[in-house]
Order: structure tokens, then sequence, then C-alpha cells
């Protein structure tokens, strides 16, 4: 039976899923103590929940428990990434590599480290949305240290050639950092394959709560060391000082541990969903798919609708069927997708792109009901839009 209202966001976060939430709740109210306080049972049984927290998150990346440092989220994790590495360092050299379609966490920080005298080179991508391996590698300097690029893209789910840019950071004798905020949970990563030094992640993209994350840092062949990005109290191996999230952590734990037994089941599921939603919606006249149709999450597709203006379609629908036009972080922007536009899209077909993202829970009713809801909206807002009989021209062409 269909309930309303429907929700394709995931990109931008997931419901907790309710074994996650049984496993969090004890930590409420019962086992509530600091895992800091080493001197008490209330205090052993925060502290037991937390290794095994740390030995779960551990397992879904193929990491030692020693590797996984627990923050507060993702942004938190790619600013001690860039900035504990940067900190640390550049008396080695300055230079950092990264991407123009990377998670605002990511650019920002770097513009932020370039006004204290980073050096950064902002790799383009080509139409699909990845970047060029041979202009990563010709990119690297003497002063390099550190290359970030991310694991997926939350606005598109192209997939980047991490395998290949890790084995190039690990014969330059450069650090290798991955925003994988949208890939854990979703397809299998594996630090040691991928030569991954550095590595973020956030609970809430799969099943888990908000306000909980890790950072992955390689111990060996490398050992990474970083500069604390906060102070007070020594947690984490000196790395994130700071009172542990206990329920949080171990909720994510939980769901990593639900990852790695459904990962597949789950990707199956939206994977076939999504290619229905997509074939659909594609057989309305001047619509596309963004990004590489083949080198993406299973669960995501960004379309974008020619002669109809996303905020327009996100008003038609907002109160039926949850979606978005890009990012959950810069959803209050006008400008245009800097995602899209870096793939070379214009201002006006960037403007006209939704971001559907599916889950778990994601019915094949629900598919059904969008697939009519978005096609009537699209024809309904294209009728009221005094230029599109000459854009529909044009596409004939």
């Amino acid at each position: 039976m269909l309930h309303l209202p429907i929700y394709l966001d995931h990109n931008a976060t997931t419901p907790c899923d309710p074994r996650v939430v049984d496993t969090m709740l004890p930590y409420f109210s019962q086992s509530f103590g600091n895992a800091a306080s080493r001197h008490h049972s209330f205090g052993w049984q925060a502290q037991a929940a937390v290794d095994q927290g740390r030995e779960q998150v551990a397992q879904l990346i193929n990491a030692e428990p020693t590797e996984i440092i627990f923050t507060s989220g993702a942004t938190e994790a790619v600013n001690l990434a860039i900035k504990g590495v940067y900190e640390t360092y550049n008396s080695k050299g300055a230079h950092i590599i990264t991407c123009s379609i990377e998670h605002k966490a990511v650019l920002d920080t770097c513009k932020h480290l370039e006004k204290k005298g980073a050096d950064v080179t902002y790799l383009p991508v080509n139409e699909k949305g990845l970047v060029n391996v041979e202009e990563l590698e010709a990119a690297i300097k003497s002063t390099t240290i550190l290359i970030a690029i991310m694991y997926a893209n939350n606005e598109i789910g192209t997939i980047q050639p991490v395998a290949e840019i890790g084995r190039i950071a690990k014969e330059k004798n450069v650090l290798f950092f991955s925003d994988a905020t949208q890939a854990v949970g979703k397809i299998p990563v594996d630090v040691i394959r991928d030569n991954s030094d550095l590595l973020a992640l956030s609970a809430h993209k799969f099943y888990a709560p908000k306000g909980v994350g890790a950072l992955y840092v390689r111990r060996k062949a490398p050992r990474v060391k970083l500069t604390a990005q906060m102070d007070g109290g020594g947690h984490e191996r000196g790395l994130r000082s700071g009172t542990l999230n206990v329920p949080g952590i171990a909720g994510l734990g939980k769901a990593c541990q639900l990852c790695l037994d459904e990962t597949q089941k789950d990707a199956a599921h939206t994977s076939r969903l999504r290619d229905k939603l997509e074939k659909a919606l594609l057989k309305i006249e001047g619509t596309s798919v963004n990004g590489d149709a083949k080198s993406r999450l299973p669960q995501i597709t960004n379309l974008s609708f020619a002669g109809v203006d996303s905020e327009g379609l996100l008003m038609a629908l907002g109160k039926e069927i949850a979606l978005s036009s890009g990012s959950a972080c810069t959803s209050g922007s006008l400008e245009p997708s800097y995602v899209l536009k870096a793939l070379g899209l214009s201002n006006e077909a960037a403007h006209g792109s939704l971001r559907f993202g599916l889950g778990r829970s994601t019915t094949e009713e629900e598919i059904d009901y969008t697939i009519e809801k978005v096609s009537a909206a699209v024809q309904d807002l294209r009728g009221l839009n005094p230029f599109w009989k000459e854009v529909s021209a044009k596409l004939k062409r």
C-alpha cells in the first residue's frame, strides 16, 4: 500500500534502520556512562560499546580498529584529514591536489588552507564527472603532500577511479585521502585495495544517526600523522578531543554490520528500481542523465528536464515526493549546481535538474507513483513556459 509522502532524497540523509535504533537505546538511559570514565562499570560498558563500534566500522572498510577515529560526521573528518595533513607535512611541501566537483567540505577546507599558504590544484572532470588519471599524475609536484579525491559524487553518483589514484599516490609517495561519505554502505569500500591513507564516512548516509562519523587514518606503510584540530582531553589517540557519542557510535557500528551483510541485496534492489524510474522518465522529451551511466552508485540518478526549472518541479512535487536539485548543503543557493556546471551543462540545463536518491525501503509502488507525478508535473510546467515550443523545436533538429 502506498504511503505519502514518498522519500527519494536518500543521498541527503537516510532514516535510521529500526535495528540500529534498538542497538542505540540502552546507551541513552541504562548504560549511559562516559567512555572516558575508566574506574566504574558504567564507563566500562560505554567503552565496550565504543570498542565494538570501532571494530565494526573497521571491518566494513577492511581497516584495523586502531585506524578508526570517531568524529561528529564527515565534515569534521574531512577537516581533520586535510588540515591535519597540511599542518603536519607542510615543511615538506604545501601542494594539494583535489577535484572541481568535491563536496563543499573539501573545497571550502582547501580554500581556507590557500589563505594560509597552501598551493591547491583543482582538477577538472569530463562530461561524465570523472577525473583524468593522467592529468592527475601530471599535476603531482615535488611539493605535493596530499591528493584529495572523493570516492563517489553526492549529486550525480559518479564513482572515481580511486584504486588507480591510490596506486599513483603510493608510487609517488603522496598521501591519498578520499571522502567516501556517499560510497560507504552503498558499494564495497576497501582501504587496502584502494591504497587509501585517509578516508571519511558519515553514519547518517547509511541508516544510522546524524552527528557521528569516522576518519580512517592509516597506521603503517605509511604511518600517517595528523595535527589535531580540536584540543582538550586527548580523546581518540589525541586526534579528536571531546566526549564520545556512545549511542551514535553503537548505531554506526550496527549499521556497518548490517551493510556487510546487506549491501549487495540493497544495491540490487535500488539499482533495479532506479533503472525503472530512469527508463520511464527518459521517455519524456528533452530528458537526459547527468554523470556516468555506468560507473555510478546504484541508488542515484540525476536527470535534466529541458524547458523546466527544478525549483518549480520541487514546488509541484514537494508535498508528495521528497527530492532535491543537488546537495543538501547548497540547497539554499540560487546558483546552478557547480557539479553540473563542471560537467559542461548550461545554466538552463543545470537549473532543470533533479536528483533522485532511492533507499533500502523504496518500493515499486513509490517508483510507479513518482513516474506518474513527475511526468505530469513536467508537462504542466512546460505548458506554462512560453519558450517551450522553441526549445522543443531545437531538440528535434
